[in-house]
C-alpha cells in the first residue's frame, strides 16, 4: 500500500488536474549512489498490471516491478524554508545517500 498525507494529496490532485491525467504514477528505478530513486509522473491511462491505491480522492498507480520496492511508502508534501517538496518515508529503506536522492533496501 502507498499512503498519502493530506498535503501531498492536495498537491498531487491539483497537478493531476493541471496535466490532464487520471492518476499519479509512482515507482522506483535503479539510480543514484544508494541503489534506487523514486519516480513520480502522471498517468493518462492505467496499465493492466498496475496496482491502484486511492486516498483523499487521489489515485496512485504503481507498476508490478516497483511494487515490492515502494510498498509501505508514505508520500508527504512539506515546506522547508522557502521551498516545498515531496518527502518519502519507506519502512523498507535501510540507507539513504547524503543528498537524499536515492535509497537502499
Amino acid at each position: 500500500m502507498i499512503t498519502l498525507t493530506e498535503p501531498a494529496a492536495k498537491r498531487i490532485a491539483s497537478q493531476i488536474a493541471k496535466n490532464g491525467a487520471i492518476a499519479l504514477r509512482f515507482g522506483a528505478k535503479e539510480s543514484g549512489c544508494s541503489g534506487y530513486s523514486y519516480v513520480m509522473d502522471f498517468a493518462r491511462e492505467i496499465e493492466d498490471d498496475d496496482a491502484i491505491f486511492e486516498q483523499f480522492g487521489v489515485s496512485v498507480a504503481v507498476d508490478k516491478k516497483s511494487l515490492p520496492i515502494v510498498t509501505g511508502t508514505q508520500i508527504d508534501y512539506v515546506s522547508e524554508g522557502l521551498n516545498q517538496t515531496f518527502k518519502f518515508s519507506n519502512p523498507k529503506a535501510t540507507d539513504e545517500c547524503g543528498c537524499g536522492e536515492s535509497f537502499a533496501l
